[in-house]
């Protein structure tokens, strides 16, 4: 054999032991580094200097449910796994990302959960009761820890990116409770508290209404709920809101009252807004024959409304020409009636009105020149015994015979 035969075999030997030095010595429970380098709709290839590539199953590949591989890893990525499982002779390799993903995360939301610490989830799943995210483990965002508000459906929200705190943590179970509510919380408690710092009473302020309950209206004016309640709505009577506003609508409100204790803010639509009163003084004038509705009866007379939110007071003494002992024998709430303006003051907010002055009087009887006077009722004197009872004709004879002789010197 010739000194060139004897290198060639040296440096081929040389190079099959290299090769078998980089080779991995692989076995089951071991962690290793690996690069992607193909995927299939239900599994990844892995190429980690091995005999040959190990392949992860898709539900190895998150801690959540998938539905293809794709969703959870990329070709070029470089990911550490866990051996399942290995048959040299079947060249099989299978291979957990989801193990190693599960042991790094618990000690990181360990840390969350005891700093309280804000983070972004993306919602992998909706499930019956809530959604699903993938933080290493599964984490599980109830219904009623979704929102500030009531969700009726949640189906718009798989995919999206939610900012959460870690609300309960048990690793023994694998179970881990999420809450993106109690961040909006905190939020919207440091936000309102600042709002409410810079309201000031009588300020103007445009906002959105938010939802309507019987006793009013609640309006967001920048990030913060005020009431307006329903006497507060409109400068007429409002039996419900939905009669005034609706929900979304925009609106000018009117700061009333502010509690920074309480954290309340109470709100006017219709005192940002001209009073009926405000119009009103070039709408009258004393003498004016006006017709309105009756809005209210009292015992002293009846309020009626001759435009909206104006209101004037007939006196009972000017409802009719004919003496009344109450208005509501002459008049009915609802009611339309004419009216004769007798007063206006627009800045008292003050009208006199009256009904009779605008019907004819009616006539009345002449007095004749003498009266028909009444017959007198004879005197009975009293009778001493309560035993004796007289018919009339016996008490007519007594009186007689007792009086006749003064009867007859009259004569």
């Amino acid at each position: 054999m010739s000194e060139e035969t004897n290198v060639q075999e040296s440096v081929a030997e040389e190079v099959s032991q290299d090769a078998l030095d980089n080779f991995v010595s692989l076995k089951k429970g071991d962690s290793v580094k690996g690069t992607i380098v193909k995927i299939e709709d239900n599994q990844a290839y892995v190429s980690l200097g091995y005999k040959y590539d190990g392949v992860i199953p898709v539900r190895e590949l998150s801690a959540v449910q998938i539905e293809n591989a794709a969703d959870a890893v990329q070709i070029g990525q470089e990911v550490e796994l866990k051996v399942i499982s290995i048959d040299d002779e079947k060249e099989k390799l299978v291979l957990s990302k989801r193990q190693v993903d599960g042991e790094k995360a618990w000690d990181v939301l360990e840390k969350r959960f005891e700093s309280g610490e804000v983070f972004e989830v993306a919602v992998a799943d909706v499930v019956k009761g809530g959604l699903v995210a993938d933080v290493g483990v599964r984490g599980f965002i109830p219904a009623s820890m979704v929102e500030r508000h009531f969700v009726e459906d949640f189906s718009d929200y798989k995919g999206r990116t939610l900012r959460v705190k870690i609300k309960e943590i048990d690793r023994e179970n694998n179970k881990v409770i999420l809450s993106q509510k109690e961040v909006l919380d905190a939020e919207f408690e440091s936000s309102k508290k600042e709002v409410i710092a810079a309201l000031e009473v009588g300020q103007e302020l445009d906002g959105t209404v938010q939802r309507l309950t019987p006793f009013g209206a609640f309006v967001d004016i920048g990030g913060i709920d005020g009431l307006v309640h329903v006497s507060e709505l409109s400068w007429q009577h409002v039996a419900h809101p939905k009669d005034v506003v609706s929900e979304g609508q925009a609106v000018r409100v009117k700061v009333l009252k502010v509690d920074p204790a309480a954290g309340k803010i109470s709100l006017s639509l219709k005192a940002a807004q001209p009073g009926p009163w405000d119009s009103a003084g070039g709408q009258f004038a004393i003498g004016d024959i006006v017709t309105g509705t009756v809005r209210r009866l009292v015992p002293f007379g009846a309020f009626v409304e001759i435009a909206p939110g104006v209101e004037g007071l007939v006196h009972i003494s000017q409802i009719a020409h004919r003496h009344i002992a109450t208005p509501n024998e002459v008049l009915q709430e609802g009611q339309e009636v004419q009216a004769k303006v007798l007063d206006f003051n627009p800045a008292e907010k003050r009208v006199s009105l009256s009904i009779k002055e605008t019907e004819e009087a009616p006539e009345q009887a002449a007095p004749s020149a003498r009266p028909d006077r009444a017959p007198r009722s004879p005197k009975i004197e009293k009778i001493d015994n309560p035993n004796v009872s007289l018919s009339n004709e016996s008490m007519s004879y007594s009186l007689a015979e007792r009086f006749g002789d003064k009867l007859k010197n009259l004569k």
